[in-house]
């Protein structure tokens, strides 16, 4: 049986080896651009918010935003505002149901456009012990239902995402950190306004983190983002500056 040790090798290595093997099969004459991104995530008890009804102490709430600015950061592209909820149903695991709000322009669309989603997820962390490192490692398994009711048609979009990440605490300053991550996005149907069954997407992060207390860490890094294009031989490339902030309450 593989122990924990192994375990966290064999998810590490699959995700950079999942990252190489895309990064090595991109077309040189893929379209690229340079882009920043910036997302808050906060996630808590009820308490927190000042309701302390103890049928809640097992739920939790979850706020994120994020901005995204493309053409070479030029101009805003992309916002997402998503709230959810979520129970804890063990100490290492979490369930989520929630609602995006997605406006998209140039360049991740020609013409703009509001895309509304619902959102499930099983999140699981993890943190280990190996030697002097005390490395936390997390999946994340996400469902979307999507809708671009004012554009191209009213179709619901199924798409399923897969995220591995892993922090290591550098050991003589556990303040600071390294960060890596991959995630993979999969269509599962066919949409009447742009989504079509397959790879859709993959994320691939490699940043530093530094956790200001208990309740604050940000991350920083390199995201390189393989977009499958519709309807054009060349995928999208985004060099990506990513700028994070996590606050756990």
């Amino acid at each position: 049986m593989l122990n924990k040790q192994k375990i966290l090798a064999l998810l590490v290595a699959s995700g950079l080896m999942l990252s190489g093997s895309i990064a090595a099969g991109q077309d040189p004459n893929d379209t690229q651009d340079f882009q920043t991104w910036g997302n808050v995530t906060a996630i808590g008890k009820f308490d927190a918010l000042g309701i302390t009804n103890p049928k809640l102490a097992n739920f939790r709430w979850w706020m994120e935003g994020q901005g995204r600015f493309g053409d070479d950061a030029s101009r805003f592209s992309q916002a997402i505002i998503r709230p959810g909820i979520g129970y804890q149903v063990h100490r290492t695991t979490s369930l989520w149901v929630g609602y995006a709000w997605a406006p998209t322009t140039m360049p991740f669309a020609r013409t703009a456009f509001d895309e509304h989603r619902i959102w499930q997820q099983a999140l699981w962390t993890e943190r280990y012990k190996i030697g002097s490192f005390n490395p936390t490692v997390a999946l994340r398994t996400r469902f979307e239902e999507r809708w671009a009711p004012d554009w191209k048609g009213n179709d619901t979009a199924y798409r399923f995402r897969q995220l591995a990440r892993v922090l290591i605490p550098l050991p003589q300053a556990p303040a600071y950190g390294l960060v890596l991550a991959n995630e993979i996005f999969v269509h599962l149907n066919n949409a009447d306004w742009g989504p079509e069954t397959g790879f859709d997407q993959n994320r691939a992060f490699a940043g530093a983190a530094y956790t200001f207390n208990k309740n604050a860490r940000t991350e920083i890094g390199y995201m390189n983002q393989t977009l499958n294009r519709i309807n054009n031989p060349h995928n999208l490339m985004d060099h990506i500056l990513s700028a994070n902030l996590f606050l756990n309450f």
